[in-house]
C-alpha cells in the first residue's frame, strides 16, 4: 500500500464506495422511471363497444321487407312517362294492353284517317260514353307531347283505367284494371288482356279509326 492511500482515512473510503454504489443503482432505475412516465402520460385506448342503454348508440337497421308482386300491383303509376310517352303495362298486372313497344302486352296504336273532322279527343271521349259503362273522366288536357285523356269504367273485377295520347293522326293507349286480384295462396294474378282488347275495339269502331292488329297484317 502506498503512502498516499495510507493517508486517506478508512471511513472515506467507504463513503466513497457507497456513493458509486447509489449512482449506479439510479442510474439503472431511470429507464424504468421513463417508461412509466410515458405509460401513465399517454392517452388511454378508447373501447369502441356502445353502451347498450345509452341513447346515442346505434340502432341497427331493421330489415327491409320482401318484394313481392302483390306489393307491386298496389302502387301503379297513371299519366305520362318523363319522355312523354304512354306508360307500358306492368308484369304484374296481366288485365292490361298497351301500345307501348316496351310493354308485356304490347297492341298496334291507332290511326286517325285524313276523312275524320273534328277535335279527335272530344270524339274519343264521346265513343267511351256510347260503348263502356259508368264511365268517370279524370283528366283531359293538352300537353307538349299532345292531347291527353284518363278516365275510369267499370271492369271484371273492379275498375279499369284508361289511358289515351292523341298526336297528329296517331293515337296512343293504355287501358288495365285499376287492382290486381289474387286468390290466396296463389301469388298469379287473375286476369288477361283479352277483355282490353275488345273494349278498345268497341272504341275504334265506334270512332271508324283504324286500329291494326297482328291478324291483320296474315
Amino acid at each position: 500500500m502506498s503512502e498516499l492511500t495510507k493517508s486517506i482515512p478508512s471511513n472515506f473510503v467507504a463513503r466513497r464506495s457507497i456513493a458509486q454504489k447509489n449512482r449506479l443503482h439510479i442510474a439503472g432505475l431511470v429507464p424504468l422511471a421513463l417508461s412509466l412516465t410515458f405509460a401513465f402520460n399517454s392517452p388511454a385506448p378508447s373501447l369502441a363497444i356502445p353502451s347498450l342503454s345509452s341513447p346515442f348508440a346505434s340502432p341497427s337497421p331493421s330489415p327491409s321487407l320482401p318484394t313481392t308482386p302483390f306489393s307491386q300491383s298496389k302502387d301503379l303509376p297513371l299519366g305520362l312517362q318523363d319522355d312523354g310517352k304512354i306508360r307500358p303495362c306492368p308484369s304484374v298486372n296481366p288485365g292490361c294492353i298497351s301500345s307501348n313497344p316496351k310493354s308485356s302486352s304490347f297492341a298496334f296504336p291507332w290511326s286517325i284517317p285524313e276523312s275524320s273532322s273534328g277535335d279527335p279527343l272530344l270524339k274519343l271521349k264521346e265513343a267511351i260514353l256510347q260503348t263502356q259503362k259508368n264511365p268517370t273522366f279524370v283528366v283531359i288536357e293538352d300537353t307538349p307531347y299532345g292531347q291527353y285523356l284518363q278516365a275510369e269504367v267499370d271492369g271484371g273485377f273492379g275498375r279499369d283505367v284508361l289511358e289515351f295520347l292523341v298526336r297528329g293522326d296517331v293515337v296512343a293507349y293504355r287501358c288495365m284494371a285499376a287492382k290486381v286480384t289474387y286468390v290466396y295462396p296463389f301469388t298469379t294474378a287473375l286476369g288477361d288482356s283479352k277483355g282490353q282488347e275488345e273494349r278498345l275495339k268497341k272504341i275504334a269502331d265506334q270512332l271508324g279509326w283504324y286500329a291494326p292488329s297482328f291478324d291483320s297484317m296474315d
